[in-house]
């Protein structure tokens, strides 16, 4: 991972506390749907090593489906048109579903999905994210299973990426404003 340092201001959020924060919500989710079999719908691609570590968390029976969505196109922020890229393959009517993403932004994307999935009638739809900009969010959008806040820096790693790179980082890192062009 050395060869990608360089391009790191800082570690906001190291690989300990990531995991004990997605333990935590995998023991939430258990006991939040103890004698249930949540679907896990994770947003691809940013939220797979989320949902990898977070399914393992969970003391329950439950499956894993995948959305592909964008709102970014190449950019650094939402263009504000959501895409549905890969949509579901599983039935969610009358199911419990918990959407796994990586990270809240401005909260329109998210917001967008969650009124998509809620018309297909699932018996119950929540939102778990490892992070959350609450300064980045233009709408007001409930997120049951939150990891962290974070100031409003591009963050990478963790399955998070800025052009397809870092997101094998163990660490929530900032990422150096040169990198992605804002230097």
């Amino acid at each position: 991972m050395t060869s990608m340092m360089p391009d790191v201001q800082e570690v906001l959020i190291p690989s300990s506390e990531i995991q004990e924060k997605v333990r935590e919500i995998g023991v939430r989710v258990t006991e939040d749907y103890r004698g249930e079999k949540p679907l896990l719908v994770g947003i691809l691609r940013g939220a797979f090593v989320m949902l990898g570590d977070l399914m393992r968390n969970v003391d329950l029976p439950c499956e894993v489906d995948f959305m592909d969505i964008s709102s970014y196109g190449t950019g650094t922020s939402s263009s504000g048109v959501v895409r549905i890229l890969k949509d579901l393959e599983e039935d969610i009517t009358g199911r419990h579903v918990l959407v796994v993403e990586d990270i809240v932004d401005s909260g329109l994307t998210l917001s967008y999905l969650r009124r998509s999935l809620l018309a297909r009638n699932p018996a119950s739809l929540e939102i778990c994210a490892l992070l959350s900009k609450p300064e980045r969010r233009r709408v007001d959008l409930e997120v049951k299973y939150l990891g962290f806040e974070v100031p409003d820096e591009f963050v990478v790693g963790y399955g998070l990426d800025y052009a397809g790179a870092y997101r094998n980082l163990p660490d929530v890192c900032v990422l150096k404003p040169e990198v992605f062009g804002a230097g």
